[in-house]
C-alpha cells in the first residue's frame, strides 16, 4: 500500500511515496520545500572565487626581481603575492561586432563573479593584419606595444620617436604668432605637473607585464594548438577546419562560468552549442573559437574580511567594523586582536585607500575631564588633525586632543530635525560644534560651551570656517557654572532647547536647573527649556535606571521623561537619550531646605 502525500501549490503534481519512505526505522532529519526534497545532510554550495580555490602560483614563476620583493615585504608583515590565485577558465574568442550581441545572449552561461567582468580584451590584437608584415618576422610584444601607443598618441614621453602626423599635431598646438617655438615657462603655468612614477609602482610594472596600479585581475590566454580544434571538431564535424590565430581584426573573449572551465565543447550547455554551430552556417569556418584561460587574482582583488580571516589563527573573530573620522580609521581592538594589530591595521589601509591614510587603535578608555582619547597609530601617517563632513557642515578635528564620535551621526541629524528657526539653542557640552554649528543654520542663535580650551579654539575656528560665527556665542566653562551663569542672565527667556551631550556625567549635571528661577519673580514670562541629556546605563532595565538617576538629580517626585535608546555601545550597556521640559517646580525650587 502506497501512502500518497498531497502538495497543490502551482499546480504541483502529485507526489506518491512507499510507507518505508515516510516511516523509516532510523529518521534522518527531512527538509521539505515546494519543488524538492533534501536531507539536512547536503554541503553548503559555495559561488565565485575563494582563498581556498585556485592555483598559488610558485616561486619558480617569479623573476627574481619579485623574488626580492617578496622576500622584503614577508621580513616587514606578509607577502602580498601569497594571495595570488589562478583559476583555468574556458573562454568563447568572438569578434568586438559579435561581442556585446552574444555577452547579452549568454548573459545566464558566463562569469559572473565580483569586481570581474566576463568580457576581456585580448592583448595586441587590434593591429591591423595587414600592417603586420610591413613591421617584420621579428616582431615582438613590446613593438606591438610601442605600435598602439603610438598610434593612439601616446608615444611623448616614453622614449619612442614621435610619427610625422603627431610631430606636425604636436607643433600645432605649439603655435603662436612668434612661430613654432617651445615656451617652457608657459607650459609649465598652462599644464599640471605630470605625477612622477614611484619607484615601486615601475618595478611593479616592469615585473608585471600588463598590469596596471589600479589592476585586480589579469587573463591571459593558453596557447594550444590541436586541442581546441579537436573539441570543436567534435561538436561540428570531420569538415570543419578551425581558424586558429587567423584573425581579422580585433577580438575579444568571453569568460564562460567556472563550471565550464574542464568541459570539452560537447559537454557545453545547448546555448553555447547553438552559438557555434549557428556561426559555421554554410561554411566549414568558424569565426569563434574556444580556448582555454588563466585568470589570476591578485591581492588587490580580495575583499579586507577575506584577507584578515587568511592571515588570523582560526578561533578569532575577524574585525570588520570601523569607525571613519576624516582620513582616520578608529579601531577599538579586542585583547585577543592585540598581538596582530599591525598586521590587521596594513590590511585596514590598503583595503580602503585612498580614503583612509591613518589607522588607530583606541588604546584605554575615556577617564579624563577633557573626553580625550589615548589612541595609538598604527598604520600610515601619523598626523590626527582631519576634516569631517557631517550635515553639510566641515569640522576640523584634532582626535589626539579633541573628542569626536562619527557613529553618533544619525542621532544628532534626529536630534536637529526637531529644532525650529525660532528656537535658541544652549549647547552644555558642545565639542567642536557638532551640534552647535548644524545647529546655526536653523534656529536663530546658539550658545556653545566646552570645558576643554583646544575644542573651544578648534569650536570657534569651525564656525568661522562654515562662516556661522554671527550666530554662535562661544564659552570656556564648567557645565555647571556655564547653566548657573547663563540661565541668570537675561539670555534665559529666549533659551529654549538646551542640550547635554556628556553621556559619563550628564545627569550629574542636572541639579544646576534646580532654582535657576529662584531670584525672578513668577509673574514674569518665563520660557521653560526642552532639555536633551544623554547617559549611559548597564542595568537589566536601562530606561527605568536612567529616568531614576534623572529624577535624584532635580530633587522631584516625577518627571515627565521621553526616553529614547540611542545604541548598544558595548553588550549589555545602552546610550539613552531622555528629553523632558523643565517643570516650574524645580526652575523655583527652594534650595535652602536642602543646603541646611
Amino acid at each position: 500500500m502506497a501512502t500518497k502525500l498531497f502538495l497543490r501549490p502551482h499546480s504541483i503534481p502529485l507526489i506518491t511515496f512507499p510507507p518505508k519512505f515516510l516511516f523509516p526505522k532510523n529518521p534522518k532529519p527531512l527538509t521539505i520545500s515546494l519543488f524538492c526534497f533534501t536531507t539536512q545532510t547536503q554541503t553548503q554550495i559555495h559561488y565565485g572565487p575563494s582563498l581556498h580555490q585556485g592555483i598559488k602560483p610558485s616561486s619558480q614563476s617569479q623573476n627574481p626581481q619579485q623574488q626580492q620583493q617578496q622576500q622584503e615585504q614577508s621580513d616587514l608583515m606578509f607577502d602580498e603575492q601569497s594571495f595570488t590565485r589562478v583559476f583555468d577558465l574556458t573562454a568563447l574568442r568572438v569578434p568586438v561586432k559579435d561581442c556585446f550581441a552574444l555577452e547579452s545572449r549568454l548573459r545566464g552561461h558566463l562569469l559572473n563573479w565580483p569586481r570581474i567582468r566576463n568580457i576581456a580584451r585580448v592583448p595586441n590584437d587590434d593591429v591591423d593584419p595587414n600592417l603586420l608584415p610591413l613591421l617584420g618576422s621579428t616582431i615582438q610584444q613590446e613593438d606591438l606595444f610601442s605600435l598602439e601607443r603610438r598610434i593612439h598618441g601616446k608615444a611623448e614621453g616614453d622614449g619612442d620617436v614621435l610619427s610625422p602626423v603627431l610631430h606636425r599635431d604636436k607643433l600645432a598646438r605649439e603655435f603662436n604668432a612668434r612661430g613654432f617655438i617651445k615656451f617652457r615657462n608657459l607650459a609649465k603655468i598652462s599644464r599640471p605637473k605630470r605625477k612622477k612614477k614611484d619607484v615601486k609602482e615601475e618595478e611593479r610594472s616592469e615585473g608585471n607585464k600588463g598590469i596596471g596600479k589600479n589592476e585586480i585581475a589579469l587573463v591571459e590566454v593558453v596557447e594550444e594548438e590541436e586541442e581546441g580544434e579537436g573539441d570543436l571538431k567534435g561538436l561540428l564535424g570531420d569538415e570543419f577546419k578551425g581558424t586558429r590565430r587567423k584573425w581579422s581584426g580585433p577580438t575579444r573573449l568571453l569568460l564562460l562560468d567556472e563550471r565550464y572551465a574542464a568541459r570539452k565543447a560537447e559537454e557545453l550547455p545547448e546555448a553555447i552549442k547553438v552559438v557555434l554551430k549557428e556561426d559555421t552556417g554554410q561554411s566549414t569556418k568558424s569565426t569563434f573559437e574556444l580556448v582555454r584561460c588563466k585568470l589570476t587574482l591578485f591581492y588587490d582583488y580580495w575583499q579586507m574580511d577575506e584577507i584578515l580571516e587568511a592571515l588570523l589563527p582560526k578561533g578569532i573573530i575577524v574585525p570588520s567594523a570601523f569607525e571613519t573620522v576624516g582620513h582616520i580609521a578608529h579601531l577599538n581592538l579586542r585583547e585577543e586582536h592585540l598581538p596582530y594589530k599591525n598586521l590587521i591595521a596594513k590590511v585596514v589601509l590598503d583595503k580602503n585607500k585612498p580614503k583612509i591614510q591613518t589607522v588607530v587603535n583606541k588604546i584605554d578608555a575615556i577617564h579624563n575631564d577633557y573626553r580625550t582619547m589615548q589612541l595609538e597609530v598604527l598604520a600610515g601617517n601619523h598626523s590626527l588633525v582631519t576634516t569631517v563632513v557631517e550635515n553639510g557642515m566641515r569640522f576640523h578635528v584634532d582626535l589626539a586632543t579633541v573628542y569626536w564620535n562619527s557613529r553618533l551621526a544619525t542621532e544628532r541629524q534626529r536630534l536637529l530635525n526637531g529644532f525650529t528657526y525660532r528656537d535658541v539653542v544652549c549647547d552644555v557640552f558642545s565639542g567642536v560644534g557638532p551640534i552647535a554649528i548644524s545647529a546655526a543654520r536653523i534656529v536663530k542663535r546658539v550658545y556653545a560651551n566646552d570645558l576643554n580650551p583646544i575644542a573651544v579654539e578648534y569650536l570657534e575656528r569651525n564656525c568661522v570656517f562654515n562662516k556661522l560665527e554671527k550666530k554662535i556665542k562661544v564659552f570656556n566653562m564648567d557645565g555647571r557654572r556655564f547653566i548657573q551663569a547663563i540661565f541668570s542672565s537675561d539670555k534665559a527667556k529666549s533659551i529654549t532647547q538646551v542640550v547635554m551631550n556628556l553621556p559619563n556625567d550628564a545627569a550629574e549635571y542636572l541639579d544646576a536647573f534646580r532654582g535657576i528661577y529662584t531670584d525672578r519673580p513668577k509673574n514674569e514670562d518665563f520660557t521653560f527649556p526642552m532639555i536633551h541629556v544623554y547617559g549611559f546605563s548597564k542595568a537589566r532595565d536601562p530606561d527605568f535606571d536612567f529616568h531614576e538617576r534623572i529624577r535624584i538629580a532635580l530633587s522631584e517626585v516625577e518627571v515627565n521623561v521621553e526616553m529614547r535608546r540611542v545604541r548598544l555601545v558595548a553588550p549589555g550597556k545602552w546610550m539613552l537619550c531622555a528629553s523632558f521640559v523643565l517643570s516650574e517646580s524645580v526652575a523655583f525650587a527652594d534650595t535652602t531646605r536642602l543646603d541646611m
